[in-house]
């Protein structure tokens, strides 16, 4: 298993109780796909983009660190960019 870091944006209009929902989505799919979540914290709130991203201008920031096998990661991905709430995601080997 190998060593991951996800960097979340998500929709700056979500409430509390829909962002730790989401949180939980996020470590839920880690999870089915072999993997360990190691933690996932709130790196910035409401940050202003450069430039619009599905029409919104601003974004909040989440970072997660993970372990899953390699041939998951494919599918983790597949799986965040489906889910409307998540503006963009990079997730990067360590």
């Amino acid at each position: 298993m190998n060593n991951y870091e996800g960097m979340f944006i998500v929709k700056p209009d979500l409430s509390e109780g829909e962002r730790k929902v989401l949180c939980n989505q996020i470590g839920d799919c880690i999870t089915k796909n072999n993997g360990t979540l190691t933690k996932i914290d709130l790196w910035a709130e409401k940050r202003k983009f450069c430039h619009k991203i599905k029409r919104y201008r601003e974004g909040t920031y989440y970072l997660a660190s993970f372990q899953t096998p390699p041939d998951a990661i494919k599918k983790i991905n597949s799986i965040y960019r489906l889910n409307e709430d998540i503006l963009r995601v990079l997730i990067t080997k360590i």
